[in-house]
């Protein structure tokens, strides 16, 4: 592991193996049914527990993912933010949607029907490096809560803030073997994991998702993804200037833009395009980067140098086939060897590959538009549909827009984090972002299997009792007829 503020090492890890990942598999399916037959409200309790100690320690894990990530505390700290959410609400939530559901029967008053929730067995989480707490333990929450063992493979970079947070569950009271953690390389251990867990999610690139789904089809179980994302912000004519400018800051440079859901693109009213463009770049250029452990850094550095060559081969290329660099484009090495400025263009157009492929970092090109109409247009114009952000004083018509855009999540005045603290509602991606969403109900049934258990009572649905077989099938059309205007029962 590597440390992106400095170059130097900082730390290794093991290289965990195909037997380690059987073992750890093995331990978990053991584990899982004596998990799954404590009461919700006891699993629950463990973590509220985690969410309270969470916030108490807070400081510790900061210091990690700055460490692994390079990321500025102030960002670091929103995966504090959305992991105590999510920890409290699927505690708190779980059972209400996990309950025993009483559904209409067969034969009005005859049949008795439920639907019940049953845990898929053991989850196999596959994390990337950019939200190592984030997405490590917001997804397992809702695996767990389920009845759910689980086993959880981080990127290598970003280890120690798996593990440290695993230490932390277990201090919280999750046995032992519920829940683990394998380190190493992910070509290795991402398929030894699919080949044995009961479900799978993960969260990455559309290229790595297609292998994840293509394993998990061939064993017929269950997956979920969160990939990539080319997503749009539109700034609409009566936009309030100064607030949409702050959520541009917020929505391309937090994290350096290593933010799934982070804007790439933006498209701006030909009326305000030039004043927004203007104070957006001052913004930008002004904006404090270093490698600070505390709250006084506005951006920090990429996490690996595999990041900064896209960064700097995206950019590079829209350059020299004639877009124009307004702020930044350029490293920073007397910050640290990863660090790359706020970078806006214009100009970016069909053919360069910033126009369409995802970059992933502090990069973001804007167009001026029209009418709303070509906004929407361009908006949809990619294989992506993971996150967009639209910005206007009427927030009706906002809201109107922004049912439009094919996107898993659109905010309305805010680039991310509304939909994304909504965490009773689902968020995930539409298109080539994804597949089953994170968060809310579908956040932790997607780790269940349905099961119907239904109770016959009196006489079976069936020729019985001396009745002919067309006599069978006369009643039931005139029943059949009668329930086609009788709501309450049919």
């Amino acid at each position: 592991m590597i440390a992106p503020f400095t170059g130097a090492e900082l730390a290794c890890i093991p290289a965990g193996q195909e037997c380690d990942a059987a073992a750890a598999v093995a331990a978990a399916r053991a584990a899982q049914p004596g998990w799954a037959a404590l009461p919700l409200a006891e699993r629950g309790r463990v973590f509220l527990r985690f969410h309270d100690l969470l916030l108490d320690r807070q400081g510790e894990v900061l210091d990690l993912i700055q460490q692994e990530t390079g990321k500025a505390r102030r960002h670091a700290f929103e995966e504090i933010l959305d992991t105590a959410v999510v920890a409290r609400y699927y505690a708190r939530h779980s059972a209400r949607l996990l309950r025993r559901r009483r559904r209409k029967g067969a034969l009005p008053l005859l049949t008795k029907t439920w639907e019940l929730r049953a845990p898929v067995g053991v989850a196999g989480v596959i994390v990337p490096w950019n939200f190592p707490l984030n997405l490590a333990i917001t997804d397992a929450i809702p695996a767990l809560m389920a009845g759910n063992t689980a086993v959880l493979k981080p990127d290598p970079q970003t280890s120690l803030t798996a593990l440290w947070a695993l230490d932390l569950l277990r201090e919280a009271g999750l046995p032992a073997d519920v829940m683990a953690v394998i380190t190493g390389e992910g070509p290795l251990l991402g398929p030894a994991l699919g080949a044995r867990v009961d479900y799978l999610m993960f969260t990455g690139s559309a290229r790595v998702g297609r292998m994840v789904a293509r394993q998990a089809a061939d064993r017929l179980i269950g997956c979920s993804l969160e990939l990539g994302g080319k997503n749009p912000m539109v700034v609409l004519a009566d936009a309030v200037l100064e607030d949409a400018v702050d959520g541009a800051i917020r929505g391309c440079f937090a994290g350096a833009g290593q933010v799934c859901i982070s804007m790439e693109r933006i498209y701006v009213a030909d009326a305000i395009f030039r004043p927004f463009l203007a104070r957006f770049v001052e913004r930008a250029r002004n904006l404090k980067l270093g490698a600070a452990m505390d709250y006084s850094v506005e951006m920090g550095s990429l996490t690996n140098a595999r990041q900064l060559a896209t960064v700097e081969d995206h950019v590079n290329d829209a350059v020299a086939k004639g877009a124009l660099v307004q702020t930044g484009g350029r490293r920073r090495p007397d910050l640290g060897p990863l660090f790359y400025e706020p970078t806006i263009l214009t100009g970016v157009r069909e053919g360069m590959k910033l126009y369409a492929e995802e970059t992933f970092g502090p990069v973001v090109s804007v167009y001026s538009i029209a009418t709303e109409e070509e906004a929407l247009r361009l908006a949809n114009d990619t294989p992506y549909g993971l996150n967009a952000s639209v910005w206007t004083r009427d927030t009706r018509r906002g809201a109107r827009f922004a049912a439009r855009i094919r996107a898993g999540s659109v905010n309305v005045n805010e680039a991310y984090a509304a939909a994304w603290g909504s965490v009773d509602s689902p968020v995930g991606g539409m298109k080539e972002s994804g597949l089953r969403p994170r968060h809310g109900a579908e956040g932790i049934l997607r780790f269940t299997e349905s099961q119907t258990v239904a109770v016959q009572r009196l006489i079976p649905i069936a020729p019985s009792h001396g009745i002919s077989a067309g006599a069978f099938a006369r009643v039931m059309t005139v029943l059949l007829r009668l329930l086609r205007y009788i709501r309450i029962l049919g």
